[in-house]
């Protein structure tokens, strides 16, 4: 994995795929490579590390042709090297890959049998080998020969084909992790994700799995290999081309905190109206009956959006008065877990091709459980393999790490919770109409939140150096510690932990010293005076306190050696204000350590493999 481009057309396909792959960036590489068809030679160029390699190597070595792909890979099978780097050549035969081939290495040893000889360590070589295994001199029918090999592949794929003898054909093929067909004038793409081509067509067909896609000449046709032939609608992408540009802003990152009053608003837009007590949530696939009807909610989610689903579970045990459980995708299906047809499974994923949170899902409505999707990408796998959605509209998010995906998830969160609390008789008209007046103002208590920024960065300042952060918060606001420190491990390698205050003194108490900056989330709620007591405890120790609260919060404030401020919310909306100058924090100590912001090591934007 990580980032395909494929294209055919009238433009010259260098030009279109080193676009493409410079507006996939955002996932995650470490190595990068194209192959393009010139004069009737595939010509392949790779390089190790970032995409400045390839480009100059293609300075060096002009290409130009008409049928051409891309690929930015993170090393799974083999060393991040020149020599693994996609794409891999296989007589006439080019193969890009995300994904992971679990058969590998019993194909090969079957291919070494029959003659063949292997340059690179990875898996995706095996699937080049095999197809140009299928595909004798006297069988032009490439789509054909994948499809036989295919068959025989175990794993998960995205894959984009070329035959050196074929200049007017592209197949492409997904099982388990994403691609997605663009619809040009005269022209189609192969992308693993729109932002891939999005400067060049809007329109786009997203593949399912199983699904091969046959591109030739002006036409496409798509097999499904169970199910034969079918037709994919065509979805037109509301995204523009500029909202994946950073717009002035220094990394994608920042720019993507500062968007988030928009991204919320945008969220709450249409599905509440001030004066009114119900929210209306026309994608949620689920009659009033069957809301009544359920039992438990199960949460299922991996990294930051489990994160998200932790503070859900507050929100809708308080007020739908329903039983909820938050699993890890990553470990609900190795459990054995018990369903019924009374649960409602709600998977939580930004991009919606997350691998562990879909085999989760599957999983649990395999067993029965009703399903909903809570997802930013319109048409991705998840919201198509549950009974109903609610979309985050929080638009591309291009930083590794996730921002406004987060915050606009603990919106939709509210929101079902809300909703739920209304279908099932536990939130009258007049509570009702108060909770959506709260999150109607909430997009102006971000943009208030924001504010805090000169006070983070001297924050930042004064704590960059240090190699180890604790982060406290108590009852819904735990949640938000984990996240702030997810966040701050994420880009700037510093090891950080997220705990629940009242743990403390359970364990990581044993590591508080001068040397041990301590983040507190101090929100005035019901829990406050217990927050108080561990931040005292603290100090006894000698341990930096940064605390972030309200500025009317005196108490917190003379026990702290650096205060963060937000405006007052709420206790039910106060994890979205307090997320915000955790994600600043993050943001400034990467930027002063020199790390990579936007592209942080060893990670992907959305993780496609176990």
């Amino acid at each position: 994995m990580c980032g395909i481009i494929g294209y055919l057309g009238p433009q010259n396909a260098v030009d279109v795929i080193m676009d493409g792959l410079r507006r996939l960036e955002y996932r995650g590489y470490d190595s990068a490579g194209l192959a393009v068809l010139q004069d009737g030679s595939m010509q392949v160029v790779r390089a190790e590390g970032k995409l400045s390699g390839l480009a100059a190597k293609l300075r060096e070595l002009p290409l130009a042709g008409n049928l051409g792909m891309g690929h930015t890979r993170w090393a799974t099978h083999g060393r991040p090297n020149e020599t693994n780097a996609h794409p891999h050549l296989a007589g006439p035969v080019a193969v890009v890959h995300n994904g992971i081939i679990e058969n590998y290495l019993e194909l090969k040893q079957e291919l070494l049998q029959a003659g063949y000889e292997f340059s690179s360590e990875t898996d995706t070589e095996i699937v080049a080998r095999l197809i140009q295994h299928l595909l004798p001199p006297n069988n032009d029918d490439l789509a054909l020969a994948t499809q036989e090999a295919l068959a025989r592949i175990r794993g998960s794929y995205a894959l984009v084909i070329l035959d050196s003898r074929q200049p007017e054909l592209m197949v492409g093929a997904r099982k388990d992790s994403p691609l997605v067909l663009g619809l040009g004038e005269g022209e189609f793409f192969l992308g693993s994700d729109v932002p891939a081509f999005l400067a060049h067509t809007n329109r786009v067909v997203f593949l399912e799995d199983g699904d091969l896609v046959r591109v030739q000449g002006q036409d496409y046709t798509i097999t499904n290999l169970r199910a034969g032939p079918v037709e994919r609608p065509v979805n037109t992408i509301s995204w523009s081309p500029a909202m994946a540009e950073k717009a002035g802003y220094t990394h994608f990152m920042q720019k993507e905190i500062f968007e988030q009053p928009r991204a919320i608003t945008d969220t709450i837009a249409g599905r509440v109206k001030s004066g009114h007590a119900d929210v209306f949530l026309p994608e949620l696939g689920l009659s009033e009956q069957e809301l009544k009807d359920v039992k438990r909610l199960v949460l299922l989610a991996c990294g930051t959006s489990y994160h998200a689903a932790l503070v859900g579970k507050f929100l809708v045990e308080h007020l739908a008065r329903v039983p909820v459980e938050v699993d890890l995708g990553s470990e609900y299906r190795y459990r054995d877990p018990l369903v019924s047809a009374a649960d409602l499974v709600v998977a939580i994923s930004q991009s919606g091709e997350t691998a562990d949170t879909l085999a989760a899902l599957r999983e649990a409505t395999s067993k029965g459980a009703k399903s909903l999707a809570i997802c930013n990408v319109v048409g991705s796998s998840l919201t198509r393999e549950t009974a109903g959605v609610i979309y985050t509209h929080a638009g591309p998010e291009i930083g590794v790490a996730s921002t406004k995906a987060f915050t606009t998830q603990l919106t939709a969160l509210y929101l079902l919770a809300l909703h739920l609390g209304r279908v099932r008789g536990t939130i009258d008209q007049a509570r009702g109409k108060e909770l959506v007046e709260d999150l109607v103002q909430l997009p102006g208590l971000v943009a208030q939140a924001l504010e805090s920024q000169d006070q983070v960065r001297q924050v930042a300042e004064d704590y960059q150096h240090a190699e180890d952060f604790l982060y406290l918060g108590r009852g819904i606001c735990y949640p938000v510690a984990l996240e702030g420190a997810l966040k701050l491990k994420e880009i700037s390698y510093i090891h950080a932990e997220g705990y629940p205050a009242g743990e403390m003194k359970h364990g990581p108490i044993a590591l508080i010293d001068e040397d041990m900056p301590v983040v507190v989330l101090a929100s005035q709620n019901d829990v406050l005076e217990k927050v108080l007591a561990n931040m005292a405890e603290v100090a006894a120790r000698q341990g930096s306190l940064i605390c972030v609260t309200e500025a009317d919060n005196h108490s917190a404030r003379s026990l702290a050696h650096a205060v963060i401020t937000v405006p007052h919310a709420p206790p039910l909306l106060a994890p979205v204000l307090l997320t915000i100058p955790l994600q600043l924090l993050a943001y400034h100590v990467a930027v002063l350590r020199g790390t990579d912001v936007d592209q942080p090591r060893n990670l992907a934007k959305s993780v496609t493999v176990e």
